[in-house]
């Protein structure tokens, strides 16, 4: 019995017809910048010179509830085919979170809840409007089909792939070599993934390096249910503040809701060999621009501090405004370069005349921005100043004289702590 691909159902809902950009310029640089490699460029560049209107997937798992630098790269690319009059069609994988991408782990990635994953799907959509019109993005969760399959017809699409197929992936032979347990379910994945790719007819899939393999298996799932293959973009992995893969499980990253001065700081905080990638990746800056900046950085015509200054006023402008950027960056220059105590601190006013240093940093961050342990790790690291000396005893009794206390925790977090 063949299985049926389900039919699309229309979501978006600004129904206007759009016409297509042709730009020539405009198509070039979207095949350019920021692009690891494209599967098949020449269909592709045919297909964007065409005028006809292409349905551009994007699948995201939401993993965490905050979008990272790293898949922002991803929807501003989105963005570029957008802006072309070009239908994107964002897959939110809340059934596919629940079983856990295996792409770039070297250990078996432990599930998600449905309830963990609804609670990050909250906070999603709001970020992508940041980047993405929503009126013009057809939006799907790919529980809408993937909870209707019979095991019947799930098998039957297995039956089109070998395990050694599977296994011969980079990440699961290594875990095989090592004696690493590989979970059955994340044989599947792959599969799944595909078979969206399928569900919602695309013209073309957007993902990382290490999303390859998913993206081709879709491509094959497509000429098994008889619709042309998707080309594939592949675009240029972002790395984190040390250099490593951006990622929600590897932490020191910047996402898209940082504070403007949050934001600012771990952009100045950034090795200088990540400069250019990040102008590149990170910021809407035309190719030849970002030639231009690394010809700079190359020949030492420019102090890296100086770009690492244009780079973070650029990236805290596309979510937060050219003004809030501006702002940050005089507040930076004059707290860090010129060592002055800000002077618009956060006051905070306790109830008693003396706390533990714990509960006084729980009350400095009442609104959730850090947790317990992360306050606890931060005494330790000894991160914590209070008029200039450093704690690092998070039960220490501080005492508050009526004049107030003058705290710093880390660097960029200063508060005026007063009693009642």
């Amino acid at each position: 019995m063949a299985i049926k691909a389900p039919s699309r159902k229309q979501t978006v809902k600004n129904k206007k017809r759009q016409s297509v950009s042709t730009d020539s310029f405009k198509i070039q640089e979207i095949l350019i910048k920021g692009v690891e490699d494209i599967i098949e460029k020449p269909s592709l560049l045919n297909k964007l010179k065409s005028g006809k209107k292409l349905r551009i997937k994007l699948g995201l798992d939401p993993t965490g509830p905050k979008i990272h630098l790293g898949r922002a790269e991803q929807l501003w690319k989105l963005k570029a085919f957008q802006d072309l009059g070009h239908q994107i069609v964002l897959v939110l994988g809340d059934f596919t979170a629940q079983i856990g991408d295996a792409s770039d782990k070297t250990s078996m990635r432990k599930p998600l809840s449905l309830q963990e994953v609804k609670r990050n799907l909250k906070e999603y959509l709001p970020q992508i409007g940041k980047i993405l019109d929503l009126s013009k993005t057809d939006i799907r969760y790919n529980s809408q089909w993937l909870t209707k399959i019979k095991l019947q017809e799930m098998l039957r699409l297995a039956s089109y792939f070998t395990s050694q197929q599977m296994i011969q992936r980079r990440n699961f032979k290594e875990r095989w070599e090592l004696g690493k347990p590989i979970g059955l379910h994340e044989l599947y994945y792959p599969i799944l993934q595909g078979y969206d790719s399928v569900v919602i007819k695309s013209d073309v899939e957007i993902g990382g390096y290490d999303q390859l393999f998913n993206l081709q298996i879709g491509r094959e799932l497509q000429k098994i249910f008889g619709q042309s293959p998707q080309d594939i973009m592949i675009l240029k992995m972002l790395p984190n503040l040390e250099g490593e893969k951006m990622s929600t499980s590897k932490g020191n990253l910047i996402t898209i809701v940082d504070s403007p001065r949050e934001m600012y700081g771990k952009i100045m905080s950034l090795k200088d060999e990540l400069i250019p990638l990040y102008f590149e990746l990170a910021t809407n800056y035309p190719s030849a621009e970002v030639s231009k900046i690394i010809k700079q950085l190359n020949s030492h015509q420019i102090n890296p501090k100086i770009l690492k200054a244009q780079l973070a006023k650029e990236i805290v402008a596309l979510y937060y405004g050219r003004q809030e950027a501006l702002k940050e960056a005089e507040w930076f220059e004059k707290t860090f370069t010129q060592k002055q105590i800000p002077q618009d601190m956060v006051t905070v006013v306790l109830r008693d005349s003396q706390a533990p240093l714990l509960v006084i940093l729980k009350h400095c961050f009442s609104q959730g921005q850090k947790s317990v342990s992360e306050i606890k790790r931060l005494i330790n690291y000894g991160a914590v100043e209070i008029d200039g000396q450093v704690k690092k005893t998070p039960y220490e009794i501080i005492n508050l004289p009526s004049t107030g206390l003058r705290i710093k925790i880390g660097k960029r977090n200063w508060f005026r702590v007063l009693p009642k």
